[in-house]
């Protein structure tokens, strides 16, 4: 006798189907979203959202920046590939996950109505529904004639696909060929009439059926409270949506901003770079015709000294002296003539010396300006015309007059001395152009105060212990005394000046002039 087609449960699809024979035109709900193939041993996400077993096992895992401390702080979670939700696994792993029988339907019957459960060249035509196994025209009359199987009801399996009665069973995983029938209601978990007298037994375990109809019940209750709340989680879905095409439609318009920016600035850059090229042809046709006219000079000097007569060389003698005074030894040789080619660049000139940013009243202050060419080098010459002008900021008649020397080597000293203290602002410009950072601020100091008091430990050593002795350190002592006493409230803790209070006996007495003499009443020992 022919054997049936039937599979064990361990070839239905959802186990050993091969990866790589994907069919054309697969439903969504039947693909795994990690490998995008149909389902093998589909488990459920804490999430809802259903991925292929082997697929769970390699997604990595999600490492918080700052895990909260609790009962999962050790625990292993991963983000879900399709709603990117972070998910605690199980502390088994992935196999403790429950199964998705849902998705293995889907793909059980997406299977059958491709012809992919039985493989190439087979034609089954017929289902019996107790052992839900397909059958070709031959094993289904061999499956009626056989004894144990002929009570068994074989239908078309066009029938049953335009009835929609097809169905997978679901298995045992443990024990394969038994299907779970049974609910343990303390493991809340499915089982076998095996599990049930082994792994389970001594538990109250109902038939499937009757847990389904109770728990279905129970989800109703919980959906009916949950209904109020669809219509504003359907708002906030096209709320979403809406703003997910808006998002869309702003990235578009940047998008095409950023082009015709890049666009503008390209254009812009060859422009400039257009009239850098024609900026720098102009500077060297401007020394050629530099160099071309001191090279006409210095022949003509040449000539002069050299062929011309005595009458001619005194009559041309002013002239002469002045291409002349340039001249120099190179090499032990005398030269005559000396090529300028350098500029003064005011952006490029500098302020040095202290006296530049701090100053004090009635004394004379000093800095330097270093004048430097286009490049950022010394011009090594003087002449320039430098202009300097020191005015305070508050009082505009208030000026400190600036002398400028010239030290012939391409800096300047500049001398003043401001008659009141305060803030004054520098002005610094060469050939009538403000060098960069020009006006400059100068903080100008009032004359250095002499502490007018006396440096002590207390105005009662100090005193000889009189009781009036004051001290500007604001400390006092009990009893009476106005002045500070060692370890008594207010002394600053070391020797002090009388007058203002400073711990520093080389300085600038900090008191009000005048206003200390009446107040400090100190005397010394």
């Amino acid at each position: 006798m022919s054997q049936s087609r039937a599979r064990s449960p361990s070839s239905e699809p959802d186990a050993t189907s091969d990866p790589g024979c994907e069919p054309s035109g697969a439903e969504p709900c039947a693909l795994c979203p990690v490998c995008a193939q149909r389902f093998r041993d589909p488990r459920i996400l804490p999430c809802l959202h259903s991925v292929c077993a082997d697929c769970a096992r390699r997604l990595e895992p999600f490492r918080d920046p700052a895990p909260a401390p609790g009962p999962n702080a050790g625990s292993v979670s991963v983000l879900c590939p399709q709603c990117d939700a972070q998910v605690e696994l199980p502390p088994g792993g992935v196999e403790e996950l429950p199964p998705d029988h849902l998705a293995l339907d889907r793909v059980f019957l997406e299977s059958l109505s491709l012809g992919w459960e039985d493989g190439p060249g087979s034609e089954p035509g017929y289902r019996c529904q107790v052992c839900s196994t397909n059958l070709c025209t031959f094993c289904s009359q061999a499956h009626r004639r056989q004894k144990r199987t002929s009570a068994h009801s074989v239908e078309l399996l066009l029938d049953l696909r335009a009835q929609g009665r097809l169905s997978r069973p679901t298995l045992c995983p443990l024990h394969p060929g038994l299907r779970l029938q049974l609910y343990c209601e303390p493991c809340d978990a499915a089982m076998c009439g095996e599990c049930s007298s082994t792994a389970h037994r001594g538990h109250r375990c109902i038939p499937a059926h009757d847990a389904a109809d109770r728990h279905a019940q129970h989800i109703r209750r919980l959906l009916e409270d949950i209904r109020p709340r669809l219509a504003h989680l359907e708002g906030a879905l096209r709320l979403v949506e809406s703003s997910q095409n808006a998002l869309r439609a702003r990235a578009d318009e940047v998008a095409q901003e950023v082009r015709a920016f890049a666009r503008d600035y390209a254009v812009a850059v060859e422009q400039h770079c257009g009239a850098l090229l024609q900026r720098l042809e102009d500077v060297c046709l401007h020394r050629r015709n530099l160099l071309h006219l001191q090279r006409a000079q210095l022949r003509q000097t040449l000539r002069l000294l050299t062929a011309g007569s005595e009458v001619a060389v005194l009559s041309a003698k002013a002239v002469a002296v002045r291409r002349l005074e340039g001249a120099g030894q190179v090499g032990g040789f005398p030269m005559v003539g000396v090529i300028q080619a350098k500029v003064v660049d005011p952006s490029k000139c500098v302020l040095q010396g202290e006296g530049a940013q701090r100053g004090r009243e009635g004394q004379q202050g000093h800095f330097t300006l270093l004048c430097r060419d286009t490049t950022g080098e010394p011009m090594g010459r003087g002449g320039d015309a430098v202009l300097v002008s020191i005015v305070h900021r508050d009082r505009r008649d208030c000026t400190a007059e600036a002398t400028v020397v010239d030290n012939g080597d391409g800096s300047y000293r500049v001398s003043y001395t401001p008659s009141e203290p305060g803030l004054y602002s520098v002005w610094v410009c060469v050939r009538a152009q403000h060098i960069k950072g020009s006006p400059f601020v100068l903080a100008v100091n009032r004359k250095f105060q002499k502490h007018h008091g006396v440096f002590h430990c207390c105005s009662f050593c100090s005193s000889g212990g009189a009781k009036e002795a004051r001290c500007a350190c604001g400390g006092s002592m009990p009893g009476g005394y106005q002045g500070c006493g060692h370890s008594h409230p207010g002394h600053p803790g070391r020797a002090h000046w009388s007058c203002c209070g400073s711990t520093v006996e080389i300085s600038e007495c900090v008191s009000g002039v005048g206003s200390a003499c009446g107040i400090i009443r100190t005397v010394a020992l």
